[in-house]
């Protein structure tokens, strides 16, 4: 046995940077992690869906002084690269704003820096070690090695960051009712698999660096990130049934027929198209809500532990370093007083994270369905206009993305009106420039 002041469970993305900042606060942490460290042993394909880091999560990595590294590994994405079936490109950008863009990340990279940051503050991190029983209120906890070997410790306060499977969750759920604790677990009736684009001759990149690409396909969808050493990663998103979905496809012929009728353009850059399609898992997206948060007098849950959601809106790295944000800031108020500080912490934010988690829903659909319908394209342009010609204006997805200041659940409100509109002006008057756009700010900014 050993006491411990704070411990964090899982160090993953959220975790990491959650115990660098409370060790920056002067607290005693320590980090375990059920899987062995990701710098030493090789993770298995087919799970690592890139990240896009935008400005929450940059905001938080400011916070622990790793902004400027975390950006050197980075690739800027200004737009959509849109892939229609003949082949034909559309780019659509992401705001009319010159420096408004995203940063496609490796996962792995940016938990790997943020791992050195922790060791190098001091932090033991304990992989290997996954949590098997913990008392919300009392702070014990007991772990399991790689050998089956127990170790009991009790800590001053736990924070459950151990992501969507999150044992400390279950913790909770299992006494749920003594805390009336809700759980909800909605699964989309698509799964993903991840594919790649290998780099091309030289390590050029094989196609545009700057983009996120889509191929947008009705009721489902391809899209393809880039990476530094010239590959994209790629993840394909289909129905898990019927004749379009992913048990339809189960032989080499049935891979190649697909990707000839759907993807055309992306064959020639996916050598290893059929070997990744039958090695690389196929995976289920879903949405997780509970509360509360605070499962006990000493227990928290945070990140995906507390609100997994779908990627398609990048915000999910983003929120869950937002949470770290907005702990951060209650604490300069609350202090080491942790009934008091969880209890605000979940308050104040359980509104934002269940706003983001219908976002994120909103855009799959939107990316799946309407980049490429006209009236939608129509309405993107109008918005490019509108943000290059009045900086004060923010689209919904810029509000999300880039306004880092504005709550999720405010983004929400106000953006979900302005779609609304402009989508309706759009289907009356195609021709844009026949609007005049200082009458047309008023009327949004009277929504």
């Amino acid at each position: 046995m050993s006491n411990h002041k704070i411990v964090v469970i899982g160090a993953g993305l959220c975790g990491s940077l959650l115990a660098i900042r409370l060790k920056q606060r002067g607290f005693d942490v320590e980090l375990f992690e059920k899987r062995p460290d990701m710098r030493k042993a090789k993770i298995s394909a087919g799970r690592s869906i890139n990240l896009a880091l935008s400005n929450r999560g940059l905001k938080a990595l400011k916070m622990i002084g790793l902004e400027e590294k975390a950006r050197k590994i980075t690739i800027p994405m200004r737009g959509r690269m849109l892939h229609d079936r003949e082949g034909e490109l559309f780019f659509s950008p992401y705001s009319g704003r010159e420096g408004d863009y995203i940063n496609s990340i490796s996962r792995g990279q940016l938990n790997s820096l943020l791992y050195d940051e922790a060791e190098k503050l001091g932090i033991n991190i304990n992989f290997n070690m996954g949590c098997v029983d913990s008392d919300p209120d009392s702070g014990w906890l007991t772990f399991e090695d790689e050998n089956g070997k127990m170790t009991k410790i009790v800590a001053e306060a736990v924070f459950g960051a151990d992501g969507a499977g999150s044992a400390i969750r279950k913790a909770a759920m299992e006494r749920s009712n003594l805390i009336r604790f809700n759980f909800s677990q909605d699964f989309l009736t698509h799964g993903y698999k991840e594919l790649s684009i290998p780099p091309g001759p030289n390590q050029s990149f094989r196609i545009e660096k700057n983009a996120l690409h889509i191929w947008p396909r009705k009721t489902f969808m391809m899209i393809g990130l880039p990476n530094p050493d010239a590959t994209f990663t790629m993840t394909l998103f289909l129905p898990f049934e019927g004749k379009d979905g992913f048990d339809a496809i189960r032989s080499d012929e049935d891979v190649f027929n697909y990707f000839k009728k759907w993807f055309p353009d992306a064959i020639p850059h996916m050598p290893n198209l059929i070997e990744e399609y039958h090695d690389n898992p196929t995976s289920s997206l879903g949405t997780i809500r509970c509360f509360p948060w605070q499962t006990g007098k000493r227990t928290l849950l945070i990140g995906d532990a507390a609100h997994a959601i779908v990627p398609f809106y990048g915000q999910g790295m983003n929120c869950a370093f937002e949470d770290v944000v907005v702990l951060d800031k209650i604490m300069d108020q609350t202090g080491s007083d942790w009934e008091r500080t969880f209890s605000q912490f979940q308050r104040v934010r359980k509104p934002d994270a269940d706003a983001i988690a219908d976002l994120a829903i909103d855009n799959f659909l939107e990316m799946r369905d309407r980049v490429a319908d006209p009236v939608f394209m129509q309405k993107r342009k109008l918005e490019m206009e509108l943000e290059k010609n009045f900086p004060e204006y923010y689209s919904k997805y810029s509000m999300v993305t880039f306004l880092d200041e504005m709550r999720y659940s405010e983004a929400l409100k106000k953006g979900r009106k302005q779609d609304e509109f402009l989508l309706e002006l759009c289907r009356r008057e195609p021709d844009i420039q026949k609007l005049n756009f200082s009458e047309l700010l008023n009327e949004l900014g009277r929504l």
